[in-house]
This record gives structure tokens, C-alpha cells and sequence, in this order.
């Protein structure tokens, strides 16, 4: 990684925690198990690596090693190794960005050192690009990350009571397009809480759904994904009872669903003038495989004893008609 600029920096020396000004904690995710871990390791052996401040304004502003510090203070320590950038503070928050040293910052922390960069300090995308050895579009997309995202929601990424997945890919889009559907999204999830794979379930329903559903859908977002497992579960038992026979019975009603639907197609082209290559070579597929299932069940039968009119189930067959007989799912309430 190409190094910003060349901050002149103090051997680590070892100063009181309570002279460390905080000013970026919020800034960056407490991650309570990294800290536990990094606690115990500090009690084994000691603080290896030390903190990283800038004198700004009178204070030592730590810019790197809020985890330590945090660990440091679990265990009643008092004082906390230290290493000064002689610097300005921009400066130094550019070299937090580039060095390659430093743990590796989640998106949205990245995402939020360079808003401090441009809204703060005053720089252009472009000059925070050149300066930390990214580009522009680097620096856009994590600032997009937290574009309109509110403050409640970047409080909650904070306490641990939203992930970094479910604030980025689902909290900010959502904010962006509905706030008020994103804060009452983020009451429910503080009020029900629903794991990441739910609340991917759950936004992809939303994206999908007219709105007096999705007004539902964010007022009860638990209740959604208990009538989905329910579903499931109602379909898993389908099967369960209609075994291999019902397996494929289901799919062979299904191939039958597929050719009445391309037939019209197929017959009105033919009429106009005949089949193009690929699609009569499509047919020729279909008819050999039809024939290679005929040969391996040993039988070719005529006619069905019990013929559908619809091409469905036989009526003692407790499996559903094909998807094109059903009526469309009902919103969830």
C-alpha cells in the first residue's frame, strides 16, 4: 500500500489512560469478543503493540488502538503504551487509512473515517483518494455505505445491536429510500431481533412487495418469518408424505406444464414459415431423452388410464397442482 506522506513519529512511551482523548470512538465498532481476546492476551504477555496518537488541540487524540485501551481498562490498568504521530490531525487520519501495519478496518469504519476526512477536514474525494493510495471510487463506495444512514442505526452498529452486514446491505438502502420504514425496522429488530439469514429472507420479501404489505412487513418482521418457516415446514411435511413417487409425479407434471406453454409458440411459428435450426435441434434433445426414459423403464405406455384435462395430479395424489393453477400467495397479516 503506497504510504500517504511521512509522519514523524516518537518512540512508544507509556502515558495515563485518562490522558487519551477519545475523539474517534465512535467512529470505530467495540466488537466485544475481539476486546475479551485481546484483554487476555494483554494480562499473558503484556501490551505489544502500541497505541497511536496525535497532539491536537492541547490533547493526545488516539487515532488507533481503541480495542487496547478498551482491553486495558477491563483489566484496571492505568497506563497504556503509546506512539505519537508528529502530525496534523487530517494527516494522521490518512495515514490511519494507508498503513498496512494497522488492523484491518471494517467497510463501514472506513466508511466513516472518510466522512470525518471530507466533512470535517475539508477534503475533496479526490484528494482523499491520492493521499491514502486509493481511488475515487474506492472512496465513494465506502462513502455510500453511510450516505443517508441514520444516526440511530450507526448507534446500534455500535452497540453490537446491529451487524455490519445488516446496516450496510439492508439499513442504509432502506434509509435511503424509506427513513421511516428504516427506523421502524430497526425498533422491531430491537424489540424481536431476527438473525442475518432471516433479515436477508425478510428484505428480499420487502423489495418485492406492494406497499400496504411492506408497511405490515415492517411492523412485524418476526411475524413474517414465523408464517415463512411455517411454510416450510407445511411443504417439507408435503413431501415427506408423498415420497419419491410424489418427487416425481411433481416433476413430470411439471415438464408436461412446460411444453403446454411453449406448444402455441412452436405451433404458430411452424406456421410461419418453419422451425430455425437451434430450436428443431432443442426438440430433437427432448424427443431422444423422452425415448432414453421410455427404454430405461423397460415400457412405453399408450395412454393414461386416469387423463387430466389440466395435465395435473391423479385426484388421490396428495400433492399440489403446478404452479400456473395456484392462485397467487396471499400477503402475510
Amino acid at each position: 500500500m503506497v504510504a500517504p506522506m511521512d509522519c514523524a513519529t516518537e518512540l512508544a512511551a507509556e502515558v495515563d489512560l485518562h490522558q487519551l482523548e477519545l475523539r474517534f470512538a465512535t467512529l470505530r465498532l467495540p466488537e466485544p469478543r475481539a476486546v475479551e481476546q485481546l484483554a487476555r492476551s494483554i494480562e499473558r504477555v503484556g501490551q505489544l503493540v502500541p497505541c497511536v496518537v496525535v497532539a491536537a488541540g492541547g490533547a493526545l487524540v488516539l487515532l488507533d488502538g481503541y480495542r487496547r485501551v478498551a482491553a486495558l481498562r477491563r483489566l484496571a490498568r492505568e497506563r497504556a503504551r503509546v506512539q505519537r504521530w508528529e502530525c496534523a490531525l487530517g494527516e494522521a487520519l490518512l495515514g490511519l487509512l494507508a498503513r498496512a501495519q494497522a488492523r484491518a478496518l471494517v467497510p463501514i469504519e472506513e466508511a466513516l473515517l472518510l466522512r470525518e476526512l471530507v466533512h470535517s477536514e475539508g477534503l475533496s474525494q479526490h484528494e482523499v483518494a491520492a493521499r491514502c493510495g486509493r481511488d475515487v471510487s474506492w472512496v465513494n463506495r465506502r462513502l455510500l455505505l453511510v450516505s443517508g444512514l441514520p444516526d440511530s442505526v450507526l448507534q446500534a452498529l455500535r452497540a453490537g445491536r446491529v451487524s455490519t452486514w445488516a446496516a450496510t446491505r439492508v439499513m442504509a438502502p432502506l434509509a435511503r429510500a424509506n427513513s421511516d420504514h428504516a427506523q421502524q425496522l430497526l425498533e422491531a429488530l430491537h424489540r424481536e431481533g431476527l438473525s442475518t439469514r432471516e433479515l436477508c429472507c425478510w428484505f428480499e420479501h420487502y423489495r418485492r412487495s406492494p406497499r400496504p404489505v411492506r408497511e405490515r412487513l415492517v411492523q412485524r418482521p418476526r411475524l413474517f418469518i414465523e408464517a415463512q418457516h411455517a411454510t416450510q415446514e407445511q411443504r417439507a411435511d408435503a413431501r415427506l408424505r408423498a415420497g419419491p413417487e410424489g418427487h416425481c409425479a411433481r416433476a413430470l407434471r411439471q415438464c408436461l406444464a412446460l411444453i403446454e406453454r411453449v406448444r402455441p409458440s412452436l405451433s404458430t411459428l411452424a406456421a410461419g414459415g418453419g422451425l430455425n435450426p437451434a430450436l428443431v435441434s432443442q426438440l430433437a434433445r427432448l424427443r431422444a431423452a423422452i425415448e432414453a426414459l421410455h427404454s430405461e423403464l423397460g415400457s412405453e405406455p399408450d395412454h393414461d388410464p386416469h387423463p387430466d384435462p389440466r395435465c395435473g395430479a391423479h385426484p388421490a395424489c396428495p400433492e399440489p397442482q403446478s404452479a400456473r393453477d395456484q392462485p397467487p400467495a396471499a400477503p402475510v397479516t
